[in-house]
């Protein structure tokens, strides 16, 4: 007879995965254990009450996404100010939106979360758009030590000619990127052409004094100028790596951006290329991060307003 438990399921120790279906149902198997993890995570010092004037003992109220002061009674909303603000949808919904998005390497559609959660088409693409916007990685360290540098293009059969060296450009796709090696990637969504400017781009992701490595293109002639240390690799002679001069991690980030975009959204409108660009690039910089990427996504819920 088998030694497991049917009734009660364990992950494998020779599991990789870090966080399971089985240690989400067990942490969150309602909305009540949603609301009170949230809560915990928005007010790790409790819950001020701006009437008595510090933090005291809240108690939830019955059938309201509300807390009460024991007190005084002054209610604080837990969501209001977070995504899940004037959402009608079960917290254990967004939680599992949340988990399936973490979980999957390449993406998940919106299409696909509608079917997965259970929810109509226009409620999957606002939580899908509402969580995505928390993995912007605006007021991160620039980029320091080793760094590679390139750039992208999407839809290249609507491109006239090279940008680069046409400066003309229809469809307005280009992403700049730049990579540590061994570490986080940076990646902006370049509105126009005339925009493409790949040393003041570096300026923006990287510290000066770090080595950047980059192809031969004209746009990076200035870096040692402005303080990096620059050195470059000929693509146009076909020649790819020479020692360590390579800008293959850059392009093995473009590579899983591009297979994620094309296998699982298909096509991407201009519009909202930089949020698209910003999911891939939060999953590709945590992967080496022990807690898991479903307990880090959590972590970036917050209030856009100061609580009470």
């Amino acid at each position: 007879m088998s030694k497991v438990d049917r009734n009660n399921p364990q992950r494998a120790l020779s599991s990789e995965s870090r966080y399971t279906l089985m240690d989400f149902d067990r942490d969150f198997p309602d909305d009540a254990a949603c609301m009170a993890w949230l809560v915990g995570h928005l007010y790790p010092d409790g819950i001020f009450c701006p009437k008595c004037g510090k933090v005291t003992k809240h108690h939830r109220v019955a059938k309201r996404t509300s807390y009460a002061c024991q007190f005084c009674g002054h209610q604080e909303y837990p969501l209001a100010g977070t995504i899940f603000q004037d959402s009608a949808t079960s917290l254990k919904l967004w939680f599992h939106a949340f988990f399936l998005m973490a979980q999957t390497r390449c993406g998940i559609s919106a299409k696909q979360l509608e079917r997965e959660l259970g929810v109509t088409y226009k409620t999957a693409w606002r939580m899908f758009r509402k969580i995505r916007s928390l993995l912007q990685d605006e007021g991160e360290p620039p980029l320091s030590g080793e760094v590679e540098a390139d750039e992208t293009y999407f839809s290249a059969s609507k491109r006239l000619g090279d940008p680069r060296r046409s400066g003309l450009m229809k469809n307005k796709r280009v992403v700049m990127g730049a990579v540590e090696r061994k570490g986080r990637v940076i990646a902006r969504h370049v509105p126009t052409a005339g925009d493409l400017a790949g040393e003041a781009h570096v300026r923006q992701f990287v510290l000066p004094g770090s080595v950047v490595y980059t192809d031969e293109w004209r746009g990076y002639d200035y870096l040692s100028r402005a303080g990096y240390g620059h050195r470059r690799i000929n693509h146009s002679e076909r020649v790819y790596v020479s020692g360590d001069v390579h800008t293959q991690t850059i392009e093995g980030f473009w590579s899983l951006l591009k297979r994620g975009l094309s296998g699982v959204y298909h096509a991407v409108g201009s519009d909202y290329l930089q949020s698209y660009v910003d999911e891939y690039a939060w999953r590709y910089n945590p992967r080496r991060d022990p807690r898991g990427t479903f307990t880090l996504l959590l972590a970036r819920i917050e209030k856009t307003t100061v609580p009470g």
